[in-house]
């Protein structure tokens, strides 16, 4: 791969990055008037649209391959995000933000595992560790409160490891299917999944709340942007770098959350927070390195 192969790729993870971090900030004005379960469904109806829309073509159906298009829906969609709601209301935003966290090093030592090509490196477990102390800092930014919840922390880490294993999946099946018919199967499955949770909640949608351009606007910006185009565009680095690294940029979602908290709801940002960013972006570098530290070492 040549270098603006390589730089498009890293950027685009970034990008794709920097969205996700700001669906955070939609997802609180939404949480106001609608139930997690309404928010998901939303926003992997309208995902399932646009992309139907960019791309109105259907294929037939192979049985054999529906139950891996089913578990892409299940971990990386509605699975990944009921457990990570429900775990912010039984522990705190803290504990889920640091747990969550963890899903780039569980990628990791699951591509170590089950994959050839993408084996843990000395830089790849140094950055991680940077990164993630830097995560800590930003997420607590300045304030320091642990409080632990067994079951809350237990759905927080098992939000982590869906991502993990819908990154497993996708790296198997990336090359066989065409991008954007991939990832509509997988918000479609995600709709399949997400709905029986939100039968059983049995709550009515008060769609009058859509009468504040603000809720339009954070609907759409995370149904077609944050779930439709992000999914689809993130497949790009994912295609080029492997999913260890594409995956280390998710230590950046805390930053940019902290950076439009700042902006949007006019929270501080501390001294701590600051460090913690540049800890992120030294631990993603490092990440990033294509050397191998321990040979650079050897060779010396």
């Amino acid at each position: 791969m040549d270098k603006k192969s390589k730089f498009g790729a890293h950027f685009t993870a970034l990008i794709t990055i920097m969205v996700w971090g700001s669906t955070f900030i939609a997802s609180r004005f939404m949480l106001d008037y609608f139930t997690p379960f309404q928010v998901m469904i939303m926003r992997f109806i309208l995902a399932y649209i646009v992309l139907l829309l960019i791309k109105p073509k259907f294929t037939k159906i192979i049985w054999k391959d529906e139950p891996v298009f089913f578990l892409m829906g299940l971990t990386g969609c509605s699975l990944y995000f009921i457990a990570e709601y429900k775990a912010l209301t039984m522990t705190s935003a803290s504990n889920v933000s640091i747990i969550v966290a963890s899903s780039p090093i569980l990628i990791a030592l699951l591509a170590h595992i089950f994959t050839k090509d993408e084996k843990l490196k000395v830089n790849t477990v140094a950055g991680f560790v940077i990164a993630f102390i830097g995560v800590a800092f930003v997420v607590f930014n300045g304030t320091f409160i642990l409080k632990f919840n067994p079951i809350g922390d237990l759905l927080a880490f098992l939000s982590a490891l869906s991502w993990a294993a819908y990154s497993l999946i996708l790296k198997k099946v990336i090359n066989r299917y065409d991008n954007i018919l991939l990832i509509r199967k997988v918000m479609f499955y995600g709709i399949i999944t997400t709905a029986p949770f939100l039968l059983i909640e049995r709550k009515p949608f008060d769609f009058t709340a859509f009468s504040d351009l603000k809720l339009v606007i954070s609907i759409l910006f995370l149904g077609v942007i944050g779930s439709g185009l992000c999914y689809l565009i993130w497949n790009i680095p994912v295609s080029k770098l492997g999913i260890t690294v594409t995956n280390s940029y998710i230590y950046a979602i805390p930053f940019v959350t902290m950076i439009l908290a700042a902006t949007l709801l006019k929270e501080k940002i501390t001294v701590l927070g600051i460090l913690g960013a540049v800890l992120i972006i030294l631990g993603v570098v490092i990440t990033s390195s294509p050397k191998n530290l321990l040979k650079t070492r050897k060779n010396k």
